[in-house]
């Protein structure tokens, strides 16, 4: 039998559901001839899903004056039946709203006049003048029967038809008996632990059809496990597939399922029984894939596995039951590229040699990235089904999944280019990583993010005569960190306060900083970093507005300090687009906050004033240390 022709999903239809807010409506719902809500409230770029109930109904696109007739160029969902009242139908029809106009549907069954007995809705009806209730009124006046398109099949929206692979550990699809309209997009979604969604042949069930379909082993541990794999019916003819898992013969055991399979002769029944009989033959799948479909993890797009089977998305544990971060130099997992949005990249447009501070600068990095992976490989993993589980909903952990794996490729950029020139690569350090809480984590999380932001941006103004080549790659992680830094300050209940404002911070002083609150020992130096960190600074005593609207005043303490100090110090506040503000401090530790100032603010304890910004290390006597000032 050939092989239906298979083309990728539209990548527009993927995302537009993930766009504007998700209306849905239910149709039929209780048997009854009616649309649940009947008018739905939409603004341009909101999706409506409609949800399909007993017994053959659909939705058809109409005029305000012609009810009851297909408008040109309207969406139609097609004919979607279903025996239950009370359960949806696995199939559903989406549509995008592109604008704020009255959109007029109807049910165009015709066995009982749907449409006529008031069958019909409305998105964004006018509230007076042809409103709802009047296109009622039109439709109950309308000729019968009803028309539909004359094709019968779906345009204008998606139609959708979702499979569970694995449900509940069963080796079985559900459903694994389909018949659905060409143009329906089906989707499987996996289920523990590890199976396949293979084309075959009737003849030959658990043996790859050429040119066929193939998802590609999919391994997880959770369900549902965010793994989708979208396939498009083009025709009506009959489509055979099988899991391809040869650890326990899933095919052979009945993990196969049809589309538009035959009510006689080659059913889904007699295809269950040729597999049944290959038991003792090892069933296969193509080398490559996805092949003739699309994956999607979590709503990223996975182009290609670099084999046929998805890396799993659990981390390896290392001896101590801690996740295990990838050795520093190796390549990006594609499943990691694919959480992330997108791996290394393949050129980075090399100049004939790299400078020794370009050499230092990018081991810095390399330094900063692998601390905050080892807190965020943590953190995700314990957010991820850990000790952490159900604190945030899922979107929330999918986002901190995808800033670890976007560390990762950040980490990636720095030991690629030392790589290339030959120069050493960092050995991992031990760490001291205070993550009792899910705050522990997030303060963690934020600190080593505005660290890096402002050593990116110290960085790349350092380089940008003799490394210029550098430059793109770095300046692109300082908006990713950006966002992350958003994210994060919003869990926290702040304000996103880092995105419109990074702070240039030297890099020696985030490098003390780093070292001293989160490494406990390195194997390697950074050249061209200090040989010891300053004194942690800690501020206490904070002054604040009433309310705690803003903080105006903080007492500063560090290690050699006390509050009879006869030296004359200052407070360097490190402010955004390399902005640097003084504030003399008190023999007593206290120091007065600019006003300028607010959302994170970054400081340390100076010798001098009036420096500039490239000379703050040298008159710096304790810190960096940030505090959380207002909300702008």
């Amino acid at each position: 039998m050939r092989s239906a022709t298979w083309s990728l999903l539209p990548l527009t239809l993927l995302a537009s559901i993930a766009e504007g807010t998700h209306h849905i409506v239910t149709v039929g719902k209780g048997s009854q001839l009616k649309y649940d809500p009947e008018n739905v409230v939409a603004a341009a770029g909101d999706t409506v899903e409609y949800q399909f109930f007993a017994k053959k109904h659909s939705v058809v696109q109409s005029s305000f004056t012609e009810p009851c007739v297909p408008s040109k160029d309207g969406f139609f969902s097609g004919f979607t039946p279903n025996d239950s009242p009370d359960v949806a139908a696995p199939t559903i029809f989406t549509i995008t709203v592109n604008d704020t106009k009255p959109i007029w549907f109807y049910c165009s069954q015709t066995n009982g006049d749907h449409c006529q007995k008031g069958m019909v809705g409305s998105i964004n009806a006018p509230p007076q003048g042809n409103t709802l209730e009047k296109f009622k009124e039109n439709a109950a006046k309308a000729p019968t029967p009803s028309k539909s398109p004359p094709d019968l099949l779906p345009v204008g929206g998606v139609r959708k038809l979702r499979v569970d692979v694995g449900l509940d550990g069963k080796l079985v699809f559900t459903p694994n008996n389909i018949t659905e309209l060409p143009r329906t997009i089906v989707e499987f979604s996996f289920n523990p632990k590890n199976h396949t969604v293979t084309q075959s042949s009737f003849d030959k069930p658990c043996q790859p059809l050429d040119k066929g379909f193939s998802s590609g082993f999919i391994p997880t541990t959770v369900s549902p496990s965010g793994v989708l794999f979208d396939i498009v019916i083009e025709n009506d003819k009959p489509i055979w597939f099988y899991c391809g898992q040869v650890n326990g013969d899933h095919c052979q055991k009945g993990m196969v399922g049809s589309i538009n399979a035959p009510a006689q002769g080659n059913t889904l029944e007699e295809f269950i029984k040729n597999a049944a009989a290959t038991l003792g033959t090892k069933s296969t799948i193509p080398p490559e894939a996805p092949l003739l479909g699309t994956i999607t993890v979590n709503g990223t797009i996975i182009p290609t596995f670099n084999g046929n089977q998805l890396p799993d998305t659990t981390l390896t544990k290392d001896p101590s039951g801690n996740p295990a971060v990838p050795s520093p130099g190796a390549a990006v997992p594609p499943q990691m590229s694919g959480m992330a949005g997108g791996g290394q990249p393949a050129n980075y447009n090399w100049a004939p040699s790299m400078s020794d501070d370009a050499t230092s600068f990018l081991q810095l990095l390399q330094y900063f990235d692998d601390i905050l992976l080892h807190i965020l490989f943590k953190g995700y993993d314990n957010l991820n089904g850990g000790s952490w589980a159900g604190v945030y909903p899922k979107s929330i952990v999918d986002t901190i999944g995808s800033m670890t794996a976007q560390s990762l490729v950040h980490r990636t950029t720095a030991t690629d280019c030392l790589n290339h020139y030959q120069k050493p690569l960092l050995g991992t350090c031990s760490y001291k990583l205070k993550l009792d809480s899910v705050d522990d984590f997030l303060h963690a999380v934020e600190k080593l993010l505005l660290l890096e932001i402002g050593a990116l941006a110290d960085v790349s103004a350092l380089l940008a005569k003799s490394d210029a080549w550098l430059i793109p790659p770095l300046v692109s992680e300082v908006g990713a960190k950006s966002r992350m830094t958003a994210v994060v300050n919003m869990m926290q209940n702040h304000l996103a306060a880092a995105a419109p404002r990074e702070v240039v911070i030297p890099a020696p002083l985030a490098w003390s900083y780093a070292t001293q609150h989160y490494v406990e020992s390195c194997p390697d130096a950074i050249a061209k970093m200090p040989t010891k960190t300053w004194p942690a600074l800690t501020a206490t005593n904070k002054v604040q507005t009433p309310g705690g609207g803003r903080t105006t005043g903080v007492t500063l303490t560090w290690d050699g300090s006390n509050n009879n100090n006869s030296d004359k110090h200052w407070v360097a506040w490190i402010g955004p687009w390399g902005g640097l503000e003084f504030s003399e401090l008190g023999t007593d530790g206290s120091v007065a906050v600019p006003a300028s100032l607010y959302g994170h603010v970054w400081m340390v304890v100076t010798s001098k004033k009036d420096v500039k910004l490239q000379e703050l290390a040298d008159v710096t006597v304790a810190g960096p240390e940030v505090v959380w000032v207002s909300q702008p």
